[in-house]
């Protein structure tokens, strides 16, 4: 099909928004020399904890191309998932990640990215393409950021200007050329609200986070019959599954708007989840409750460790507090 490239970049843009994605940007695929440099020394400070398979791959974060021979061009999409709900603060709940609210984004994205595959070998039929969703050795922050959708906040995570940081990011490589966007300048400026809204002060400097003491990693990677330290067990904040303490804060995430993907609901128009229930769920239960949600990543054995840790928490928390007051009467 002959067209102009400024037009098939057109077309390409406007399939990715037809398919319910927010965002839509394009670089071109050059190798990640000053990204990588930064991601090593990350590694290198052991700020990735227990996550072993980050060191794994190099040279495929370093070069897409080592993924997929020959390509030019990395679409890289945004799906808002923010859904106008709030969490319960009860004693006997244990709030989930808004992320985790409805169905997984696993399930969710990759049909819509395949979509927008098909539409560019319907423009250039020779062309080869790979999707990702957060499944391969790809720096996705980074390739949003050189796709202009957004900067790096000092969180970590994207911020646009147009949505906040509420969203899930796409790539797909492909061989095929397009007009390519530009980045976007950083417009976190002195603020701060992040580093210090964290429970736990994960985020060790200004746009560097230590998972060792941040909360989705004890409550979502680990193993369940790893215990959290002290600094993370105490400071949960309520926290059962992951945690948005930093997104909650920012402000440029009062730019957020209703996704248009019902999946990401909450189920049940839970937020939130009795600790005690969690404690009585059995296998079938969980699985049942939780089938292509999020949550299940933790495991049913995970998910009761969590809520017992925070039960445990609160517990000191109290008794803490009755001592300080009846030492003070």
């Amino acid at each position: 099909m002959m067209t102009t490239q400024e037009e098939q970049t057109r077309r390409i843009k406007e399939c990715a928004i037809s398919c319910g994605f927010s965002l839509v940007g394009i670089a071109e695929a050059l190798p990640m020399e000053q990204e990588m440099h930064k991601f090593s020394e990350w590694l290198r400070l052991g700020f990735h904890a227990g996550l072993g398979y980050m060191e794994r791959n190099e040279e495929k974060r370093y070069d897409v191309r080592n993924i997929l021979p020959e390509t030019r061009s990395v679409i890289v999409v945004a799906h808002n998932y923010y859904t106008p709900y709030q969490h319960s603060h009860s004693d006997t709940q244990g709030k989930i990640s808004r992320y985790a609210w409805g169905d997984d984004y696993h399930d969710v994205l990759p049909p819509k990215l395949e979509q927008i595959s098909d539409e560019i070998k319907r423009l250039q039929p020779e062309a080869k393409t790979k999707v990702y969703t957060d499944t391969g050795a790809i720096l996705e922050k980074q390739w949003a950021v050189r796709a202009g959708l957004g900067w790096q906040g000092k969180h970590s995570n994207v911020i646009s200007r147009e949505i906040g940081s509420w969203f899930f990011i796409g790539i797909i490589l492909t061989t095929a050329e397009f007009l390519y966007d530009k980045p976007m300048q950083d417009f976190c400026g002195t603020c701060n609200a992040c580093m210090q809204a964290c429970p736990t002060g994960a985020i060790a400097q200004p746009y560097v986070v230590d998972a060792r003491n941040c909360i989705p990693y004890w409550t979502i990677e680990t193993k369940a019959d790893v215990q959290f330290p002290p600094t993370v067990a105490q400071n949960l904040d309520s926290w059962l599954f992951g945690c948005d303490t930093c997104q909650d804060v920012c402000p440029w995430n009062r730019f957020q708007t209703p996704s248009a993907e019902e999946r990401f609901l909450p189920r049940f128009e839970e937020t939130s989840m009795n600790l005690n229930v969690i404690q009585q769920l059995t296998q079938e239960e969980f699985s049942t409750r939780f089938r292509k949600s999020p949550i299940k990543r933790s495991k049913i054995a995970g998910l009761k460790r969590n809520a017992l840790i925070l039960q445990d928490a609160r517990r000191k928390q109290k008794t803490d507090a009755s001592e300080t007051s009846e030492t003070s009467v």
